[in-house]
């Protein structure tokens, strides 16, 4: 299955698409990787060509079984280079987690706030691909930005999470969106 989602520009920021991850988006998913600011936030930072094709096959997987329905976030005019990435993993019954990042050369531009509106008006209305009803983004308690993102979607601040090393070494924030 192949989805393609929208997104309109707004104001001065172009139309985006989300689509799914090709082959081809090795390089700007290994440059993305390369970030520091990001790497800090991800639980799996990619360092190598070898974990960049794995990660690209687990997202095919994933789709292939509705667990990990990923998308790259391009602008319309360019599908050639990603600018971020958006992803829901349905975890149980009705519930998906959302997650995202974007690459520093697109940071500040309101592209993940509109991805991830786009990608959670899909999640909880694509009923034919997962059905789902609750969608939660979990971050870092420190990461500000992805705080602002989740708020300025739509999600509400459900919790607060205790560090869980290693994978979260940090106090993180659970934000709901029905």
């Amino acid at each position: 299955m192949t989805v393609v989602l929208s997104v309109p520009p707004a104001g001065p920021a172009p139309a985006l698409r989300l689509r799914p991850w090709q082959p081809d988006d090795l390089p700007a998913l290994l440059a993305a990787h390369r970030d520091p600011l990001l790497r800090r936030w991800l639980a799996t930072s990619l360092t190598g060509e070898a974990e960049a094709r794995q990660w690209l096959d687990a997202q095919e997987a994933g789709w292939a079984r509705a667990s990990r329905l990923s998308f790259a976030v391009v602008a319309d005019a360019d599908d050639r280079s990603p600018l971020g990435h958006v992803v829901v993993k349905p975890t149980s019954a009705g519930t998906a987690e959302v997650g995202y990042w974007t690459a520093a050369r697109a940071r500040g531009l309101g592209i993940a706030a509109r991805a991830v509106d786009t990608l959670s008006h899909w999640a909880l209305d694509a009923q034919d691909v997962v059905a789902l009803t609750r969608l939660e983004l979990v971050h870092a308690g420190g990461n500000h930005p992805s705080c602002r993102v989740a708020v300025k979607c739509g999600y509400v601040l459900q919790d607060l999470l205790p560090a869980a090393p290693p994978a979260f070494p940090a106090e993180g924030h659970r934000h709901v969106r029905r």
